[in-house]
């Protein structure tokens, strides 16, 4: 089992029994994702951001305009950190206290740098497409010499991590248990709904297949 060394930086400290540092479950957790919170300093200000990515290997991809005042900060420090987070249930325990949510949540650490050789900035930028919807790189119109320039590509390479997952139900005080209070999970998630056209010519074109695809292993 291939794990992120532990160190003061990505050690969980507070609910440590729910803290993993595996790999393989830390990637799981970022491809089921489709926004990860940057957090950055401008001016002297603490921002965090949310930014769509995609993740190639041990690397996380974003892209903006060439002004982006957040990836031009991140490649000023060449450092950044990115959190992703999925509220899978709401916990509703018989006290306020021992309310919770059931959740996945990875943080990242690493070293941020722009890609800028042709070959490699294209392979970034499928790679964030594919993760978005896989096939969708095929089915649009290439980027103009223009578009491409004007796009700003940052590459994070991810050098400590770790994730904290809770998937347990309602934890009560023992002499609660016998109250007349409801208590259980609401699970929560994320569902695609049947695809829209859009106005014109995508409104008599048949939906591709990709589309549909990602529709059925998303509806439910």
């Amino acid at each position: 089992m291939k794990a992120y060394e532990k160190s003061k930086l990505n050690t969980v400290k507070r609910g440590a029994n729910r803290a993993t540092y595996d790999v393989e479950k830390i990637n799981n957790i970022l491809d089921a994702g489709f926004i990860g919170y940057v957090s950055y300093t401008y001016q002297g200000k603490a921002i965090a951001i949310p930014m769509a990515y995609g993740r190639r290997d041990n690397t996380i991809i974003l892209h903006g305009s060439n002004a982006n005042r957040m990836l031009t900060s991140l490649l000023a420090v060449k450092e950044m950190s990115m959190t992703v987070m999925h509220l899978d249930a709401l916990v509703m325990a018989r006290s306020g206290f021992h309310h919770s949510v059931n959740y996945r949540s990875v943080t990242l650490f690493g070293t941020a740098k722009k890609i800028e050789e042709t070959t490699d900035k294209n392979t970034a930028l499928l790679c964030f497409m594919e993760h978005i919807m896989k096939g969708r790189w095929d089915g649009i119109r290439e980027m103009s010499q223009q578009e491409f320039d004007r796009t700003l590509v940052v590459e994070m390479t991810i050098e400590k991590a770790s994730a904290k997952i809770r998937d347990v139900g309602v934890a009560d005080e023992p002499e609660d248990y016998e109250l007349d209070v409801w208590a259980g999970l609401i699970p929560i998630k994320q569902i695609a709904e049947y695809p829209i056209a859009d106005k014109g010519k995508p409104e008599n074109m048949e939906i591709p297949e990709h589309i549909l695809d990602y529709y059925e292993q998303n509806k439910k």
